[in-house]
């Protein structure tokens, strides 16, 4: 079967990158893409627009914008059913699909209503490309996951802050907001919710328990939940419970505390680093008391010592100096709000923390409010005027500007000019 990508060209802002470029579970999205349809593809064609495929091969085809972020469980279910078909499908979802209308309509056009169901850019055509192609709804199989019993001035009534976890994920990624789902709670958060969803089989939990014994771990610390490449250096007093993915030449320092997390090669954790249900990319260094939470670290991040990351994104290249915090929940009960296309928006999220785009310095002990956002390239320093991020803050309002030795720190990505949106169909 062909794959046919179609570009789409808009830049996520802050990144000011497409977000094929951005990193997903420690890959570039584009990379995901391609090892989640090896099975099914043999090979890739791109296109700029929908409009461009040849009507006159006949191939059988799956048609998708390079936006989209989907899972391996997800692609095989669509597959595999609009096989059986053996018509032009586009995939759709439920309106009662609660991954979807919980955590993927916000801030995004990519996944829209058409009549009772929800469709995205996603096809399969059996002979070619063909006219009215009919939807054809995946379920997610969604589970609800989350914290319990907490204040219930940071929750609902009940005091939950809960997450439809889906068993099978898929996600437009627009904004950077989706960078943060797709990797927490469509990714390695999704990968332990499969995992919980096995336990039931007697012979799976035999065979965990038979690990635990060999290895005299305890069950989420065997090597069947916490994955560790080669020549990685684990200090016997860090705690490790998986689902956990530890990549090569790694340093697990003393005291060190990882839950349910992706730890990418050539990874730094220094004495009592904490990662919790986050994604830490390629050369990534957290010195001591450094605490990442439902956080994703693209390449060559650098999280001072006691800085505090809830719930962020950050791009690569990007350093977070000393006691800086990111901060995840307004003190009054608002509504969480980020910047779209020019205009705030609401997340849909009860907590959710900032995002700073690539190649960022930001020094120590500031302070970033919930849903702000530091544009690539940004240079930020604590000041007496400049200690409390309370909006965002562009490349042009970078504190570096009016420094002696600003020409030292060489902007890399700098947005271009032309957003190109891709042919809808």
């Amino acid at each position: 079967m062909k794959r046919v990508s179609i570009r789409d060209d808009r830049r996520v802002y802050p990144f000011n990158e497409p977000a094929r470029e951005l990193r997903v579970l420690n890959k570039p999205l584009k990379l995901h893409q391609r090892d989640v349809l090896v099975k099914h593809c043999d090979s890739v064609i791109e296109y700029n627009a929908f409009t461009e495929i040849p009507t006159d091969d006949r191939s059988e085809m799956l048609v998708y914008e390079d936006n989209l972020f989907f899972d391996q469980p997800f692609i095989d279910a669509f597959i595999g059913e609009a096989r059986r078909q053996k018509r032009a499908c586009q995939v759709a979802f439920s309106q009662h699909d609660p991954a979807i209308t919980k955590h993927t309509l916000s801030l995004q056009e990519g996944i829209r209503r058409q009549g009772d169901v929800y469709v995205a850019n996603l096809w399969y055509f059996p002979q070619g490309i063909e006219r009215d192609p009919v939807p054809l709804v995946i379920d997610t199989q969604a589970v609800e996951m989350g914290n319990y019993h907490v204040p219930t001035y940071m929750a609902n009534d009940k005091g939950e802050i809960v997450y439809s976890i889906p068993l099978r994920a898929f996600l437009s990624i627009e904004h950077w907001y989706h960078i943060l789902v797709a990797n927490t709670p469509f990714g390695i958060w999704a990968i332990g919710a499969r995992f919980e969803a096995r336990l039931p089989s007697p012979w799976f939990r035999l065979r965990l328990l038979w690990r635990a014994m060999i290895e005299r771990r305890q069950v989420l610390s065997t090597s069947r939940l916490v994955v560790v490449g080669q020549n990685t250096n684990i200090n016997p007093t860090a705690r490790i419970q998986g689902p956990t993915f530890i990549g090569d030449n790694c340093y697990i320092g003393p005291g060190v505390v990882i839950q349910n997390s992706v730890i990418g090669n050539n990874v730094n954790l220094q004495q009592g680093a904490q990662v919790m249900l986050s994604v830490i990319s390629d050369n990534c260094f957290l010195p001591f008391r450094a605490a990442v939470f439902m956080s994703t670290l693209m390449e060559r991040c650098i999280v001072a010592q006691n800085a505090c990351l809830q719930l962020c994104v950050l791009g690569r290249g990007t350093f977070v100096g000393a006691g800086t915090t990111f901060t995840d929940f307004n003190l009054i009960p608002k509504p969480i709000l980020t910047m779209r296309d020019g205009r705030l928006e609401p997340t849909g999220s009860t907590v959710l923390g900032g995002c700073a785009g690539h190649n960022c310095r930001i020094g120590a002990g500031l302070v970033v409010y919930p849903g702000r956002v530091i544009e690539s390239d940004t240079v930020l320093a604590r000041s007496s005027t400049r200690d409390v991020i309370i909006k965002n803050v562009s490349y042009e309002q970078s504190d570096h500007h009016g420094w002696r030795d600003r020409a030292l720190h060489k902007p890399l990505y700098r947005p271009s000019q032309e957003t190109v949106k891709p042919t809808r169909i």
